[in-house]
Protein backbone atom coordinates (compact mmCIF):
# COMPACT_ATOMS: atom_id res chain seq x y z
CA UNK A 1 0.00 0.00 0.00
CA UNK A 2 2.89 2.30 0.82
CA UNK A 3 4.29 1.94 -2.72
CA UNK A 4 0.87 2.57 -4.28
CA UNK A 5 0.57 5.74 -2.22
CA UNK A 6 4.01 6.92 -3.36
CA UNK A 7 3.16 6.18 -7.00
CA UNK A 8 -0.08 8.14 -6.62
CA UNK A 9 1.75 11.10 -5.14
CA UNK A 10 4.35 10.91 -7.90
CA UNK A 11 1.66 10.91 -10.58
CA UNK A 12 -0.04 13.86 -8.89
CA UNK A 13 3.27 15.73 -8.70
CA UNK A 14 4.00 15.09 -12.38
CA UNK A 15 0.48 16.17 -13.36
CA UNK A 16 0.78 19.39 -11.38
CA UNK A 17 4.21 20.02 -12.95
CA UNK A 18 2.79 19.63 -16.46
CA UNK A 19 -0.11 21.97 -15.65
CA UNK A 20 2.29 24.50 -14.14
CA UNK A 21 4.58 24.42 -17.19
CA UNK A 22 1.55 24.93 -19.45
CA UNK A 23 0.31 27.84 -17.31
CA UNK A 24 3.78 29.39 -17.34
CA UNK A 25 3.95 29.04 -21.13
CA UNK A 26 0.61 30.80 -21.51
CA UNK A 27 1.82 33.69 -19.32
CA UNK A 28 5.13 33.87 -21.17
CA UNK A 29 3.45 33.47 -24.57
CA UNK A 30 -0.08 34.90 -24.24
CA UNK A 31 -2.79 33.93 -26.70
CA UNK A 32 -3.98 37.54 -26.98
CA UNK A 33 -1.45 40.35 -27.26
CA UNK A 34 -1.04 43.39 -29.49
CA UNK A 35 2.28 43.15 -31.40
CA UNK A 36 2.67 46.02 -33.82
CA UNK A 37 5.37 47.73 -35.82
CA UNK A 38 5.33 51.27 -37.17
CA UNK A 39 6.08 51.57 -40.89
CA UNK A 40 7.24 55.17 -41.36
CA UNK A 41 7.02 56.64 -44.85
CA UNK A 42 8.08 60.23 -44.10
CA UNK A 43 11.50 60.91 -45.69
CA UNK A 44 11.46 57.19 -46.60
CA UNK A 45 12.44 56.01 -43.11
CA UNK A 46 11.05 52.48 -43.64
CA UNK A 47 9.14 52.36 -46.89
CA UNK A 48 9.42 52.98 -49.79
CA UNK A 49 13.17 52.65 -49.42
CA UNK A 50 13.59 55.40 -52.01
CA UNK A 51 10.92 57.66 -53.46
CA UNK A 52 12.31 56.95 -56.94
CA UNK A 53 11.86 53.17 -56.66
CA UNK A 54 9.57 51.72 -59.30
CA UNK A 55 6.17 50.32 -58.33
CA UNK A 56 7.28 46.69 -58.59
CA UNK A 57 10.15 47.27 -56.17
CA UNK A 58 7.96 49.22 -53.77
CA UNK A 59 5.46 46.36 -53.68
CA UNK A 60 8.19 43.77 -53.16
CA UNK A 61 9.75 45.83 -50.34
CA UNK A 62 6.41 46.28 -48.55
CA UNK A 63 5.72 42.54 -48.76
CA UNK A 64 9.23 41.88 -47.43
CA UNK A 65 8.37 43.92 -44.31
CA UNK A 66 5.08 42.05 -43.81
CA UNK A 67 6.67 38.63 -44.30
CA UNK A 68 9.57 39.43 -41.97
CA UNK A 69 7.25 40.50 -39.16
CA UNK A 70 4.86 37.61 -39.76
CA UNK A 71 7.79 35.25 -39.14
CA UNK A 72 8.38 37.14 -35.90
CA UNK A 73 4.70 36.51 -34.98
CA UNK A 74 3.61 40.16 -35.03
CA UNK A 75 -0.07 40.87 -35.75
CA UNK A 76 -0.46 44.58 -36.59
CA UNK A 77 1.19 47.26 -38.71
CA UNK A 78 0.84 51.01 -38.18
CA UNK A 79 1.44 52.48 -41.63
CA UNK A 80 2.01 56.20 -42.19
CA UNK A 81 -0.38 57.31 -44.95
CA UNK A 82 -0.22 61.09 -44.30
CA UNK A 83 2.87 62.81 -42.88
CA UNK A 84 3.13 66.39 -44.21
CA UNK A 85 -0.19 67.43 -45.72
CA UNK A 86 0.17 64.71 -48.37
CA UNK A 87 -1.40 61.30 -49.08
CA UNK A 88 -0.50 57.71 -49.96
CA UNK A 89 -3.89 57.30 -51.62
CA UNK A 90 -5.93 59.16 -54.26
CA UNK A 91 -7.85 62.11 -52.81
CA UNK A 92 -8.95 65.63 -53.68
CA UNK A 93 -8.04 66.72 -50.15
CA UNK A 94 -4.25 66.32 -50.47
CA UNK A 95 -1.60 65.70 -53.15
CA UNK A 96 0.12 62.37 -53.69
CA UNK A 97 3.19 62.14 -51.45
CA UNK A 98 6.61 62.78 -52.94
CA UNK A 99 7.93 60.07 -50.62
CA UNK A 100 5.93 57.61 -52.73
CA UNK A 101 6.35 58.90 -56.28
CA UNK A 102 9.40 61.18 -56.15
CA UNK A 103 7.35 64.28 -56.93
CA UNK A 104 4.51 65.63 -54.84
CA UNK A 105 1.17 65.52 -56.62
CA UNK A 106 2.33 62.88 -59.10
CA UNK A 107 0.39 59.59 -59.08
CA UNK A 108 2.16 56.21 -59.13
CA UNK A 109 3.12 54.88 -62.56
CA UNK A 110 1.74 52.40 -63.38
CA UNK A 111 -1.20 53.72 -61.40
CA UNK A 112 -2.54 51.83 -58.39
CA UNK A 113 -4.37 52.78 -55.23
CA UNK A 114 -1.45 52.29 -52.88
CA UNK A 115 -3.49 52.26 -49.70
CA UNK A 116 -6.07 49.74 -50.96
CA UNK A 117 -3.25 47.47 -52.13
CA UNK A 118 -1.38 47.72 -48.81
CA UNK A 119 -4.51 46.92 -46.81
CA UNK A 120 -5.28 43.85 -48.93
CA UNK A 121 -1.73 42.49 -48.62
CA UNK A 122 -1.70 43.22 -44.89
CA UNK A 123 -4.98 41.45 -44.18
CA UNK A 124 -3.98 38.50 -46.37
CA UNK A 125 -1.14 37.87 -43.90
CA UNK A 126 -3.33 38.15 -40.82
CA UNK A 127 -2.28 41.64 -39.68
CA UNK A 128 -4.46 44.51 -38.53
CA UNK A 129 -3.92 47.65 -40.62
CA UNK A 130 -3.75 50.90 -38.61
CA UNK A 131 -3.76 53.98 -40.85
CA UNK A 132 -1.30 56.44 -39.31
CA UNK A 133 -1.73 60.17 -39.91
CA UNK A 134 0.12 63.25 -38.73
CA UNK A 135 -2.73 65.74 -38.57
CA UNK A 136 -0.98 69.06 -37.88
CA UNK A 137 2.45 68.87 -39.54
CA UNK A 138 2.25 70.52 -42.98
CA UNK A 139 5.85 70.43 -44.24
CA UNK A 140 9.23 68.95 -43.30
CA UNK A 141 11.12 72.18 -44.04
CA UNK A 142 10.79 75.67 -45.54
CA UNK A 143 11.54 74.51 -49.10
CA UNK A 144 8.04 75.06 -50.45
CA UNK A 145 9.23 74.64 -54.04
CA UNK A 146 8.91 70.87 -53.45
CA UNK A 147 5.18 71.20 -52.72
CA UNK A 148 2.38 70.59 -55.17
CA UNK A 149 0.14 73.56 -56.09
CA UNK A 150 -2.61 71.41 -54.54
CA UNK A 151 -0.92 71.41 -51.14
CA UNK A 152 -2.77 73.30 -48.42
CA UNK A 153 0.24 75.59 -48.00
CA UNK A 154 -0.77 77.22 -51.30
CA UNK A 155 -4.51 76.65 -51.14
CA UNK A 156 -4.90 77.93 -47.58
CA UNK A 157 -1.84 79.97 -46.54
CA UNK A 158 -3.86 81.50 -43.71
CA UNK A 159 -3.98 78.05 -42.05
CA UNK A 160 -0.19 77.83 -41.70
CA UNK A 161 2.12 78.73 -38.82
CA UNK A 162 5.87 78.89 -39.45
CA UNK A 163 7.85 77.36 -36.61
CA UNK A 164 11.12 75.51 -36.04
CA UNK A 165 12.01 74.90 -39.67
CA UNK A 166 8.55 73.62 -40.66
CA UNK A 167 5.02 74.79 -41.38
CA UNK A 168 2.14 73.59 -39.21
CA UNK A 169 -1.60 73.69 -39.53
CA UNK A 170 -3.03 76.04 -36.90
CA UNK A 171 -4.92 73.71 -34.52
CA UNK A 172 -7.09 76.57 -33.28
CA UNK A 173 -8.92 77.29 -36.53
CA UNK A 174 -12.35 75.66 -36.93
CA UNK A 175 -11.79 75.41 -40.69
CA UNK A 176 -8.53 73.50 -40.09
CA UNK A 177 -10.25 71.09 -37.72
CA UNK A 178 -13.08 70.56 -40.22
CA UNK A 179 -10.60 69.92 -43.03
CA UNK A 180 -8.57 67.42 -41.01
CA UNK A 181 -11.77 65.71 -39.89
CA UNK A 182 -12.88 65.38 -43.53
CA UNK A 183 -9.53 63.70 -44.32
CA UNK A 184 -10.08 61.13 -41.58
CA UNK A 185 -13.69 60.54 -42.60
CA UNK A 186 -12.78 59.91 -46.24
CA UNK A 187 -10.24 57.22 -45.31
CA UNK A 188 -12.65 55.53 -42.88
CA UNK A 189 -15.44 55.53 -45.45
CA UNK A 190 -13.41 54.39 -48.47
CA UNK A 191 -10.92 51.92 -47.02
CA UNK A 192 -11.13 48.67 -45.08
CA UNK A 193 -8.83 49.82 -42.26
CA UNK A 194 -8.82 48.49 -38.71
CA UNK A 195 -7.86 51.79 -37.05
CA UNK A 196 -7.01 55.45 -37.44
CA UNK A 197 -3.77 56.24 -35.61
CA UNK A 198 -2.25 59.59 -34.57
CA UNK A 199 1.26 59.86 -33.17
CA UNK A 200 2.76 62.41 -30.75
CA UNK A 201 2.71 65.47 -33.03
CA UNK A 202 -0.01 67.79 -31.77
CA UNK A 203 1.29 71.25 -30.94
CA UNK A 204 4.98 71.03 -31.90
CA UNK A 205 7.75 70.31 -29.41
CA UNK A 206 9.16 73.47 -27.86
CA UNK A 207 12.30 74.92 -29.44
CA UNK A 208 14.38 77.36 -27.42
CA UNK A 209 14.14 80.88 -28.77
CA UNK A 210 11.17 80.11 -31.05
CA UNK A 211 7.53 81.13 -30.58
CA UNK A 212 4.54 79.29 -32.02
CA UNK A 213 2.66 82.36 -33.14
CA UNK A 214 -1.03 81.68 -32.67
CA UNK A 215 -1.62 84.99 -30.86
CA UNK A 216 -4.25 86.24 -33.30
CA UNK A 217 -6.25 83.01 -32.98
CA UNK A 218 -6.00 83.15 -29.19
CA UNK A 219 -7.36 86.69 -29.16
CA UNK A 220 -10.24 85.59 -31.41
CA UNK A 221 -11.14 82.28 -29.79
CA UNK A 222 -9.46 82.28 -26.34
CA UNK A 223 -12.63 83.20 -24.47
CA UNK A 224 -10.82 84.27 -21.31
CA UNK A 225 -8.87 81.06 -20.64
CA UNK A 226 -5.09 80.77 -20.37
CA UNK A 227 -3.28 80.08 -23.64
CA UNK A 228 -2.17 76.70 -22.29
CA UNK A 229 -5.69 75.56 -21.38
CA UNK A 230 -7.00 76.94 -24.66
CA UNK A 231 -4.47 74.97 -26.69
CA UNK A 232 -5.29 71.79 -24.79
CA UNK A 233 -8.96 72.45 -25.43
CA UNK A 234 -8.27 72.77 -29.16
CA UNK A 235 -6.59 69.37 -29.20
CA UNK A 236 -9.26 67.78 -27.01
CA UNK A 237 -12.02 69.08 -29.25
CA UNK A 238 -10.34 67.65 -32.34
CA UNK A 239 -9.76 64.25 -30.70
CA UNK A 240 -13.39 64.14 -29.57
CA UNK A 241 -14.74 65.03 -33.03
CA UNK A 242 -12.53 62.43 -34.73
CA UNK A 243 -13.66 59.78 -32.28
CA UNK A 244 -17.38 60.49 -32.70
CA UNK A 245 -17.03 60.65 -36.47
CA UNK A 246 -15.16 57.34 -36.83
CA UNK A 247 -17.70 55.49 -34.70
CA UNK A 248 -20.64 56.99 -36.58
CA UNK A 249 -19.21 55.73 -39.91
CA UNK A 250 -17.77 52.34 -38.94
CA UNK A 251 -18.14 51.43 -35.25
CA UNK A 252 -15.52 48.67 -35.53
CA UNK A 253 -12.73 51.03 -36.69
CA UNK A 254 -10.52 51.83 -33.71
CA UNK A 255 -9.06 55.22 -32.87
CA UNK A 256 -5.61 55.06 -31.31
CA UNK A 257 -2.99 57.62 -30.33
CA UNK A 258 0.68 57.14 -29.43
CA UNK A 259 1.56 60.14 -27.24
CA UNK A 260 4.97 61.14 -25.95
CA UNK A 261 5.84 58.87 -23.04
CA UNK A 262 5.64 61.42 -20.19
CA UNK A 263 2.32 63.04 -19.27
CA UNK A 264 3.79 65.38 -16.63
CA UNK A 265 6.77 65.27 -14.26
CA UNK A 266 5.96 64.74 -10.59
CA UNK A 267 7.95 67.90 -9.79
CA UNK A 268 5.13 70.00 -11.31
CA UNK A 269 2.13 67.75 -10.59
CA UNK A 270 1.70 65.17 -7.79
CA UNK A 271 -0.15 62.95 -10.30
CA UNK A 272 2.88 62.98 -12.62
CA UNK A 273 5.59 60.35 -13.07
CA UNK A 274 8.97 60.08 -11.35
CA UNK A 275 10.76 61.51 -14.36
CA UNK A 276 12.82 64.53 -15.32
CA UNK A 277 11.63 64.89 -18.90
CA UNK A 278 12.65 68.11 -20.64
CA UNK A 279 9.23 68.24 -22.35
CA UNK A 280 5.89 66.66 -21.52
CA UNK A 281 2.56 66.00 -23.19
CA UNK A 282 0.50 68.26 -20.99
CA UNK A 283 2.81 71.25 -20.62
CA UNK A 284 4.58 71.40 -23.98
CA UNK A 285 2.55 69.51 -26.61
CA UNK A 286 -0.78 70.58 -25.05
CA UNK A 287 -1.99 66.99 -25.35
CA UNK A 288 -3.81 65.41 -22.41
CA UNK A 289 -4.06 61.61 -22.81
CA UNK A 290 -5.65 61.27 -19.36
CA UNK A 291 -8.60 63.39 -20.53
CA UNK A 292 -8.94 61.31 -23.70
CA UNK A 293 -9.15 58.13 -21.64
CA UNK A 294 -11.52 59.56 -19.05
CA UNK A 295 -13.92 60.74 -21.76
CA UNK A 296 -13.69 57.46 -23.75
CA UNK A 297 -12.64 59.31 -26.91
CA UNK A 298 -10.03 56.72 -27.86
CA UNK A 299 -9.85 52.94 -28.08
CA UNK A 300 -6.16 52.58 -27.31
CA UNK A 301 -3.08 54.50 -26.25
CA UNK A 302 0.52 53.62 -27.13
CA UNK A 303 2.70 55.85 -24.94
CA UNK A 304 6.14 56.08 -26.54
CA UNK A 305 8.50 54.82 -23.86
CA UNK A 306 11.63 55.02 -25.97
CA UNK A 307 14.04 54.77 -23.04
CA UNK A 308 15.94 51.91 -21.46
CA UNK A 309 14.65 50.06 -18.41
CA UNK A 310 16.92 51.97 -16.01
CA UNK A 311 17.30 55.33 -17.76
CA UNK A 312 18.13 57.86 -14.99
CA UNK A 313 15.67 60.58 -16.10
CA UNK A 314 12.91 58.61 -17.82
CA UNK A 315 13.01 54.97 -16.80
CA UNK A 316 10.99 52.55 -18.95
CA UNK A 317 10.18 50.54 -15.82
CA UNK A 318 8.89 53.52 -13.82
CA UNK A 319 6.90 54.94 -16.73
CA UNK A 320 5.38 51.54 -17.47
CA UNK A 321 4.10 51.37 -13.90
CA UNK A 322 2.79 54.95 -14.11
CA UNK A 323 0.78 54.31 -17.29
CA UNK A 324 -0.56 51.09 -15.84
CA UNK A 325 -1.74 52.89 -12.70
CA UNK A 326 -3.26 55.80 -14.62
CA UNK A 327 -5.08 53.96 -17.40
CA UNK A 328 -8.86 53.81 -17.64
CA UNK A 329 -11.53 52.88 -20.22
CA UNK A 330 -8.84 52.25 -22.83
CA UNK A 331 -6.51 49.54 -24.09
CA UNK A 332 -2.89 50.37 -23.28
CA UNK A 333 -0.01 49.15 -25.42
CA UNK A 334 3.55 50.33 -24.94
CA UNK A 335 5.71 51.91 -27.65
CA UNK A 336 9.28 50.55 -27.65
CA UNK A 337 12.28 52.20 -29.32
CA UNK A 338 13.90 49.39 -31.30
CA UNK A 339 15.58 52.06 -33.46
CA UNK A 340 17.94 52.68 -30.53
CA UNK A 341 19.41 49.16 -30.50
CA UNK A 342 23.21 49.50 -30.78
CA UNK A 343 22.88 53.14 -31.94
CA UNK A 344 22.21 55.16 -28.79
CA UNK A 345 24.40 57.10 -26.36
CA UNK A 346 22.66 55.11 -23.62
CA UNK A 347 24.81 51.97 -23.75
CA UNK A 348 22.07 49.88 -22.16
CA UNK A 349 20.74 49.59 -25.73
CA UNK A 350 23.83 47.52 -26.63
CA UNK A 351 22.43 44.68 -24.52
CA UNK A 352 20.45 42.36 -26.85
CA UNK A 353 18.16 41.51 -23.93
CA UNK A 354 16.94 45.12 -23.46
CA UNK A 355 13.85 44.71 -25.69
CA UNK A 356 13.06 41.14 -24.52
CA UNK A 357 13.30 42.36 -20.92
CA UNK A 358 11.01 45.30 -21.72
CA UNK A 359 8.42 42.89 -23.15
CA UNK A 360 8.70 40.65 -20.07
CA UNK A 361 8.12 43.48 -17.61
CA UNK A 362 5.27 44.85 -19.76
CA UNK A 363 3.53 41.48 -19.52
CA UNK A 364 3.70 41.62 -15.73
CA UNK A 365 1.02 44.36 -15.77
CA UNK A 366 -2.39 42.81 -16.44
CA UNK A 367 -4.00 45.99 -17.78
CA UNK A 368 -1.33 46.49 -20.45
CA UNK A 369 -2.04 44.36 -23.49
CA UNK A 370 0.98 44.52 -25.78
CA UNK A 371 3.67 46.52 -27.53
CA UNK A 372 4.41 48.46 -30.70
CA UNK A 373 7.92 48.98 -32.03
CA UNK A 374 9.49 51.91 -33.86
CA UNK A 375 10.35 51.23 -36.54
CA UNK A 376 10.08 48.51 -39.20
CA UNK A 377 13.68 48.65 -40.43
CA UNK A 378 14.96 47.83 -36.91
CA UNK A 379 14.31 44.10 -37.38
CA UNK A 380 14.57 43.91 -41.16
CA UNK A 381 17.78 41.96 -41.77
CA UNK A 382 19.42 43.61 -38.78
CA UNK A 383 19.74 43.17 -35.00
CA UNK A 384 19.33 39.43 -35.52
CA UNK A 385 20.70 38.59 -32.08
CA UNK A 386 17.62 40.35 -30.67
CA UNK A 387 15.13 38.77 -33.09
CA UNK A 388 16.60 35.34 -32.28
CA UNK A 389 15.88 35.90 -28.59
CA UNK A 390 12.32 37.00 -29.40
CA UNK A 391 11.53 34.04 -31.67
CA UNK A 392 12.88 31.59 -29.10
CA UNK A 393 11.15 33.18 -26.13
CA UNK A 394 8.72 36.11 -26.00
CA UNK A 395 7.36 35.74 -29.56
CA UNK A 396 7.79 31.99 -29.99
CA UNK A 397 4.12 31.50 -30.92
CA UNK A 398 1.54 33.60 -32.78
CA UNK A 399 -0.96 35.75 -30.89
CA UNK A 400 -4.23 37.49 -31.67
CA UNK A 401 -4.54 41.21 -30.95
CA UNK A 402 -6.55 41.97 -27.84
CA UNK A 403 -10.05 43.33 -28.35
CA UNK A 404 -10.25 46.97 -27.25
CA UNK A 405 -12.51 47.47 -24.21
CA UNK A 406 -15.37 49.21 -26.03
CA UNK A 407 -15.56 46.52 -28.74
CA UNK A 408 -15.83 43.32 -26.70
CA UNK A 409 -18.89 41.39 -27.86
CA UNK A 410 -20.11 37.80 -27.79
CA UNK A 411 -20.35 36.29 -31.25
CA UNK A 412 -23.50 34.26 -31.90
CA UNK A 413 -22.17 32.55 -35.03
CA UNK A 414 -19.72 29.69 -35.52
CA UNK A 415 -18.03 28.55 -38.74
CA UNK A 416 -19.08 25.45 -40.67
CA UNK A 417 -16.67 23.28 -42.67
CA UNK A 418 -17.77 22.06 -46.09
CA UNK A 419 -16.25 19.80 -48.77
CA UNK A 420 -13.89 18.10 -46.32
CA UNK A 421 -11.12 16.20 -48.10
CA UNK A 422 -7.98 14.51 -46.87
CA UNK A 423 -4.98 12.78 -48.44
CA UNK A 424 -1.47 11.80 -47.27
CA UNK A 425 -0.16 15.31 -47.88
CA UNK A 426 -2.89 17.56 -46.50
CA UNK A 427 -6.43 17.99 -45.26
CA UNK A 428 -8.66 20.67 -46.73
CA UNK A 429 -12.12 22.16 -46.47
CA UNK A 430 -14.09 25.31 -47.26
CA UNK A 431 -15.63 27.86 -44.88
CA UNK A 432 -18.42 30.13 -46.13
CA UNK A 433 -18.74 33.76 -45.06
CA UNK A 434 -21.68 34.03 -42.63
CA UNK A 435 -24.74 36.06 -43.56
CA UNK A 436 -25.46 39.35 -41.76
CA UNK A 437 -22.11 39.41 -39.98
CA UNK A 438 -18.81 41.24 -40.21
CA UNK A 439 -16.13 38.54 -40.19
CA UNK A 440 -12.51 39.05 -41.23
CA UNK A 441 -10.67 35.80 -40.50
CA UNK A 442 -10.97 32.05 -39.97
CA UNK A 443 -8.67 30.74 -37.22
CA UNK A 444 -7.40 27.17 -37.38
CA UNK A 445 -6.15 25.25 -34.34
CA UNK A 446 -4.59 21.82 -33.97
CA UNK A 447 -3.13 19.86 -31.05
CA UNK A 448 -0.13 17.59 -30.79
CA UNK A 449 -0.84 13.86 -31.13
CA UNK A 450 -3.26 12.58 -28.49
CA UNK A 451 -3.54 16.04 -26.89
CA UNK A 452 -6.80 17.91 -26.46
CA UNK A 453 -7.36 21.05 -28.53
CA UNK A 454 -7.05 24.13 -26.32
CA UNK A 455 -7.97 27.45 -27.95
CA UNK A 456 -6.12 29.35 -25.21
CA UNK A 457 -2.82 27.68 -26.11
CA UNK A 458 -0.99 29.83 -28.71
CA UNK A 459 1.25 26.91 -29.69
CA UNK A 460 -1.85 25.28 -31.21
CA UNK A 461 -2.52 28.11 -33.69
CA UNK A 462 -2.05 26.63 -37.17
CA UNK A 463 -3.27 29.44 -39.39
CA UNK A 464 -5.20 32.70 -39.65
CA UNK A 465 -6.93 33.01 -43.03
CA UNK A 466 -8.51 36.20 -44.37
CA UNK A 467 -11.72 36.41 -46.33
CA UNK A 468 -11.04 38.33 -49.54
CA UNK A 469 -13.41 41.08 -50.64
CA UNK A 470 -14.30 39.37 -53.91
CA UNK A 471 -15.20 35.94 -52.49
CA UNK A 472 -17.53 34.60 -49.83
CA UNK A 473 -15.56 31.39 -49.27
CA UNK A 474 -12.08 30.56 -48.01
CA UNK A 475 -10.27 27.30 -48.55
CA UNK A 476 -8.40 25.95 -45.53
CA UNK A 477 -5.46 23.69 -46.35
CA UNK A 478 -3.59 22.04 -43.48
CA UNK A 479 -0.37 20.13 -44.22
CA UNK A 480 -0.53 16.69 -42.62
CA UNK A 481 2.60 17.27 -40.52
CA UNK A 482 0.88 20.15 -38.71
CA UNK A 483 -1.86 17.84 -37.43
CA UNK A 484 0.75 15.47 -35.97
CA UNK A 485 -1.31 12.28 -36.67
CA UNK A 486 -4.50 13.86 -35.29
CA UNK A 487 -7.68 13.65 -37.36
CA UNK A 488 -9.38 16.80 -36.07
CA UNK A 489 -8.80 20.53 -35.95
CA UNK A 490 -10.83 23.43 -34.56
CA UNK A 491 -11.94 26.56 -36.41
CA UNK A 492 -13.30 29.90 -35.23
CA UNK A 493 -14.32 33.23 -36.72
CA UNK A 494 -12.67 36.58 -35.93
CA UNK A 495 -15.03 39.53 -36.46
CA UNK A 496 -14.17 43.09 -37.52
CA UNK A 497 -13.88 44.12 -33.87
CA UNK A 498 -11.37 41.32 -33.18
CA UNK A 499 -13.74 39.14 -31.17
CA UNK A 500 -13.41 35.37 -31.57
CA UNK A 501 -16.35 33.00 -31.90
CA UNK A 502 -16.88 29.65 -30.23
CA UNK A 503 -15.07 26.79 -31.98
CA UNK A 504 -16.28 24.16 -34.44
CA UNK A 505 -14.47 20.83 -34.53
CA UNK A 506 -13.62 19.51 -37.99
CA UNK A 507 -13.16 15.74 -38.28
CA UNK A 508 -11.14 14.42 -41.23
CA UNK A 509 -12.15 10.78 -40.83
CA UNK A 510 -15.73 11.31 -42.04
Amino acid sequence: MKNVKHIGLLILFLLLSVLNVKAQMQVTNPKNEFRAVWIATVVNIDWPKMSTDNVAKQKADYIEILDAYKKLNYNAVIVQIRSVGDAFYPTELAPWSRFLTGKEGQAPKPYFDTLAWMIAETHARGFEFHAWMNPYRATMDYNTSLLSPQHDFFKHPDWMIKYGGKYYYNPALPEVQNHLLAIVEEVVEKYDIDAIHFDDYFYPYRIKGEVFNDTASFKKYGNGSSIEDWRRSNVNNFVKCVSLSIKSIKPWVQFGISPFGVWRNKSVDPRGSETEAGQTNYDDLFADPLAWMENKWIDYLVPQLYWSMDHPKASYSKLLRWWSENSTNTAIYIGNGTYKINTDSDKRWNNPKEIPNQIDITRSYKNIQGNAFFSAKSFLNRNQNVTKLLTENQYKYPALPTVVPNSIKTMAIVPTANNILTDPISSRFNVTYPLYSKVRYVMVYGAKFNSKIDLNDPSQIIDKIAFKEDTDTVEVVIPTYKLDKNTTCAITFIDFYGNESEATLVNFTL
